[in-house]
Formats: structure tokens, sequence, C-alpha cells
């Protein structure tokens, strides 16, 4: 993760004081996190199922789909050239179709910490990004911070700038780096305890702002794209750390030879998605329900350039 410099703090500022101001004004209440609510009214079954499974890594679900990329292709060069928006592509579709998705399905933006449910205040989306691809070249986590009325246009403007900034500033490290190396200072007898420590705050709520809003660890969901590796799409295993309940790897590398309609022979390209879930979030319909609003959005795109007619709100 690269070091903010100013203008990359203001934008993270505005999106951050953007998502305050979005979000229900619920009381805080005892029990409640800076990144969460805890969610009160569950079944007693859901409250039980983190007791049960104890850790995120343990209790991950996986699942995929692909759909072919043709209407996809043509409608990302249609608004590349009508609204001029240079290096405009699937991934931002995928990503705004996933923002769609949490304001219709909010369960899918919950977490767990202390074998409760929490759901989160905003929508962070982390992504690993590369200065430029080299092997050498170093990679950092980009978080980003959506509103749940966000449109596409909103998606892509925030990514390209802080994307931008990363890929053009200079090699510097961001705070996490820089508390890692501070760690690793730290004598090994001492620093399993220091880590305990850090678990144990984090599972409490109690690790600074600073530290989770910057953190690849904390956040809604983390996309990875596999395509530029020139490897098939993974699944990406859950971290015990943080509490991000939900890991996307995608690729549109894939092709496959079809018969079309005329009767040719034909290649279709694919847009390949593996998802990563945390099961305890919610159950196996709600995720289904959240998947194909998904699937829905990126099959009709434009439906992604107005913000939603009405934001679900979670559960109290």
């Amino acid at each position: 993760m690269v070091r903010d410099n100013e203008a990359l703090q203001r934008t993270d500022n505005v999106a951050l004081k953007d998502m305050e101001e979005s979000k229900p004004k619920y009381k805080k209440r005892w029990g409640d996190r800076v990144d969460g609510r805890l969610l009160r009214s569950l079944d007693p079954i859901t409250q039980l199922i983190p007791y049960l499974m104890p850790t995120r890594s343990g209790s991950q679900n996986l699942f995929n789909f692909s759909i072919p990329t043709t209407e996809l292709d043509s409608y990302v060069h249609r608004i590349r050239e009508e609204r001029n928006l240079p290096g405009f592509g699937i991934m931002h579709v995928l990503i705004a179709a996933y923002v769609r998705a949490i304001s219709q399905r909010p369960g899918i933006n919950r977490f767990v910490s202390a074998n409760r449910l929490y759901a989160r205040h905003g929508i962070e989306v982390i992504m690993a990004v590369k200065k430029e691809l080299k092997l050498e070249a170093p990679e950092t986590m980009i978080k980003f911070f959506f509103n749940p009325d966000a449109t596409i246009f909103d998606v892509y403007n925030q990514m390209t700038d802080k994307i931008t900034q990363f890929q053009n500033s200079p090699s510097e490290e961001d705070i996490v780096v820089s508390l890692g190396r501070l760690f690793l200072r730290i004598p090994q007898i001492f620093l399993t305890m220091t880590f305990a420590f850090v678990r144990w705050l984090d599972t409490h709520g109690w690790l600074p702002r600073i530290l989770t809003k910057e953190s690849p660890f904390h956040g809604s969901v983390l996309f990875t794209a596999i395509g530029s590796l020139g490897v098939p799409v993974i699944y990406h295993h859950l971290y015990d750390l943080g509490n991000v309940p939900v890991f996307v790897a995608f690729s549109t590398n894939r092709r496959e030879r079809k018969l079309l309609s005329d009767n040719v022979i034909g290649q279709t390209r694919y847009l390949d998605c593996n998802f990563t879930l945390d099961d305890r979030i919610c159950d196996g319909f709600y995720y289904a329900s959240a998947l194909r609003e998904i699937k829905k959005h990126l099959k009709n795109p434009h439906l992604l350039e107005v913000p939603p007619q009405e934001i679900v709100e979670d559960i109290y």
C-alpha cells in the first residue's frame, strides 16, 4: 500500500465523509465497533455459528461463475469512446456490480469479530495493484471507499485516480509496510506476543482507525486480477486476521471455440470469477441471491450508470 500523498488523502477523506453521511444514523450502542454495528436481531442458530466455526479460513465456501464477455466488451468499448474514459474495462464493471449488490443485499457486507456478527458501516473494496507488469515490480493493496449509491462512473473515477497516483508516485512505503519493518525489529520470542496483542485489539475493535483504514485485512471484499499472471483463476484463501469476508479472483483470459449462430466456428471470451466466502455472515440462499444481483448487472451494465432506486439497509 502506497503512503497517501495530500491529494490521495483528500480523496479518501471525502469518500469516508460521504460514507459517514450516507449511512443510517444508528445510535451507537454498547458492543458496536468503529467499523460496524453489532447485529442484535439474528436468530439464535445464526448467532451460535461463529462459536461452532471460530476461524474465517475454516468457514470458507467456494463458488464460481463464468459469463461470455461479448456484450460486456461491446459495452466497455462504447462507454470508453463515448465518455472518453481511458482504461475503462470489465474490472470496473465487476467492482461496480459488487458495490451495487451490497446496496441491495447488505448481508454480504457483514463481518465476524469475537464470534459476533457486525454490519459494516461503509463499503471498502481492496485490490492488488502492481506498479507495472514486471516480476520485480512492487505490488500494493489499494483500498477504495464507495457509497452504496455509487454508479459505475463513480467507481471508475476513484479507482483511476488512486491507481494512477500509485503507479506514478515515487516508491515510498505505506504505513502498514513501515509498521511491518518495525515489527521485524522485535526479537522473535516477543514478536509472537506482539501479534497476539494486535489480534486481541482487533478482536475487540480497538485497533486505531488509521490502521484499519489502510489495512488490506479489513474491508468488504478483496479483488485480485489473475489474468496478468498467465494462470487459471484460483480460489484465494480468507485471512483470519482482520475481517474481510469475501475474496474474488477474476480473469478474462479464457477463450473457447464455439459454433456461432451462422454455423461459423468462432472464439468466445469469458469472464471467470472465483469467490471465497465466509459462510458465517449469511446463509446460502442469501449469498445466492447476492450473486444473482452481481450477474444481473454484469449482463446489464447500463443499470450501473445511475444510482439504485432504493438502498436496502441491513437488519438491526
